[in-house]
């Protein structure tokens, strides 16, 4: 294990490694430190075959802060882009909701079209890229079907033609007609090389114009993406991105959180309405080859004055069924909920971490399974361990280490590791977690 570990590129090792300190998830280089959601993993990509089928999925993956949530929705995000999904995430924010009077549903919108990637465009903004590989696609089928060559009018009636065939099958859907009716602009605005149009078409799909007049003007379609409607629209672009020759499209919203600390409660229910249209449309068919996962905290779910729970119609989908506990979970039910990692796990990736920072830095890894071993027990005898120590504090504490002992030869991990520091630090981090899980609800 430690041996592939030394081979990871030192651009990623560099990049795995500075997030991780910073408590962020990196985006890249995931693979190289994945230990344990083994069963979390194959419930989700079960849905991804359901998905690939034509039908749709809805998840909820909750855990606590730094317990590896946001960890598991990446993973899930190149493991579906590998198989040929396109991929939309956002967090959510006090400006980014589901639903908005002042443009924050929308934001949500944007924020997911412009990280819109696959698996040859991982960073996001992959829009363009995939409206252009489909009319390429759909002119090689054409020319390989007529034997005719670029320019020749057999060449382009039979493009039309293929291109009518996407577009009037998405005609039926609500929003269909207009989305069709752009999408047919763009095919012809790229044939002819009429660039403006191109972009005023990418600029409609991205939720940018906001007046109807102005999209009347320049494009002659009578509407826009709205507040309201924009979830039709993400509906339209899983069915077209299977037309486009993609698998479908599967999208990641995190910080669900954010809703919950809505302080007006009408504002909130009516999140959480939309929330619930959404769950039911993949539920009951409405939706095709789109997957939807929210991540979310214990509170932002359960809490029954401000969270999910607080709206009757959801919370009766969603509470957890009489028979599972911690250690025997239904992963078949809409809500996920994170196990912590255990010590064997957390050792295994703590050895993972070691091996890349010695590849990344070129000194022989001199930490063994006993170090390691000492390390875990310390962080996991801690008081208030078994409730409050997450993956996020493990690991920061780790490169920490980590990055100590190779800047100071002299000093060795034992000393480290019985330092009256490192035990105030420990002890100052878990009281605050406390405090924090406590505070998220009454400020």
């Amino acid at each position: 294990m430690n041996g592939d570990n030394k081979k990871v590129p030192k651009r990623i090792a560099q990049t795995v490694l500075n997030s991780l300190k910073g408590g962020v998830v990196p985006r890249i280089g995931l693979p190289y430190i994945a230990v344990g959601r083994k069963n979390e993993i194959e419930a989700l990509l079960h849905d991804v075959d359901i998905m690939t089928e034509g039908g749709a999925s809805f998840r909820f993956i909750v855990g606590r802060y730094g317990s590896g949530k946001s960890f598991l929705l990446q993973t899930i995000r190149n493991y579906v882009m590998d198989r040929g999904f396109v991929v939309a995430d956002a967090d959510l924010s006090p400006e980014r909701r589901l639903q908005g009077t002042r443009g924050q549903g929308l934001a949500t919108y944007r924020e997911l079209i412009g990280n819109l990637s696959t698996k040859t465009k991982p960073e996001g903004g992959a829009l363009k890229l995939v409206l252009d590989r489909w009319i390429n696609s759909v002119q090689s089928e054409a020319a390989q079907e007529t034997g005719a060559r670029p320019g020749e009018p057999v060449l382009t009636q039979a493009v039309d033609q293929k291109i009518y065939a996407v577009t009037s099958s998405l005609s039926e859907l609500v929003h269909g007609f207009e989305f069709a009716k752009l999408l047919s602009a763009y095919y012809h605005a790229y044939v002819e090389g009429d660039d403006e149009t191109a972009a005023r078409v990418v600029r409609w799909f991205r939720g940018e114009y906001t007046l109807k007049r102005e999209a009347k003007e320049e494009l002659g379609v009578n509407i826009i993406i709205t507040d309201d409607d924009w979830y039709e629209y993400l509906k339209l672009f899983a069915v077209f991105f299977r037309l486009a020759g993609y698998a479908g499209m599967m999208i990641l919203i995190d910080e669900l959180v954010n809703i919950s600390k809505i302080p007006n409660s009408i504002t909130r229910q009516y999140n959480y309405e939309k929330m619930l249209t959404m769950y039911n449309d993949t539920l009951q068919g409405k939706a095709r080859y789109l997957g939807i996962i929210m991540g979310a905290t214990p509170q932002a779910l359960e809490d029954k004055r401000r969270g999910v729970y607080s709206y009757e119609a959801l919370r009766s989908r969603l509470a957890e069924g009489k028979f599972s506990r911690p250690g025997a979970r239904d992963l078949m039910a809409p809500v996920i909920r994170l196990e912590p990692l255990t010590a064997e796990e957390m050792l295994v990736l703590c050895e993972k971490l070691a091996a890349m920072h010695a590849g990344l830095y070129g000194y022989a890894q001199h930490i063994g399974t006993q170090e390691l071993a000492a390390f875990i027990k310390i962080e996991y005898g801690r008081i208030g361990a078994d409730q409050n120590i997450t993956p996020r504090e493990v690991i920061r504490d780790f490169i920490e280490l980590l990055d100590l002992l190779y800047q100071n030869p002299s000093l060795n991990m034992e000393e480290l590791l019985q330092s009256d520091e490192f035990a105030f630090t420990k002890s100052e981090a878990v009281s605050d977690k406390a405090d924090d899980n406590f505070a998220e609800f009454t400020i």
